[in-house]
């Protein structure tokens, strides 16, 4: 079962996407903080990291930046979801190392498709 780390500080935003995930054979943890989603990034080696971009302190942008430059994480792919949703936002999120870059509200198919895109179809029939 392929593993999600959702890092978004949004409790409504976290619950709706590890629902969708659940649903569909994911099993999901959850960082509400950067420092923490690098930190669980590195001590759990997730198949992919859901990101939210605007955090107190070190954004999301940051953070990516961050893990796609750690040998220890730069494997693992990550998917930005944003409610900032200008072309600039999504090209500078791609820059950071992001493999996708996705605007809230995401529907869950459009979810589902970009993680089976990235880290192979676990058939999630779901």
């Amino acid at each position: 079962m392929p593993k999600i780390l959702i890092v978004d500080d949004s409790p409504t935003d976290a619950h709706m996407l590890s629902t969708t995930l659940e649903d569909h054979g994911y099993e999901v943890e959850i960082a509400t903080t950067a420092p923490d989603g690098l930190e669980r990034a590195r001590l759990l080696k997730p198949d992919a990291i859901l990101m939210d971009v605007v955090f107190q302190g070190m954004s999301g942008f940051q953070c990516t930046r961050k893990l796609a430059r750690d040998p220890e994480t730069a494997h693992i792919p990550i998917i930005i979801i944003s409610g900032k949703n200008q072309e600039s936002d999504r090209v500078w999120g791609l820059r950071q190392g992001a493999a996708e870059y996705l605007t809230n509200p995401v529907k869950p198919k459009t979810l589902i498709q970009a993680l089976d895109g990235l880290i192979g179809d676990h058939a999630s029939a779901g």
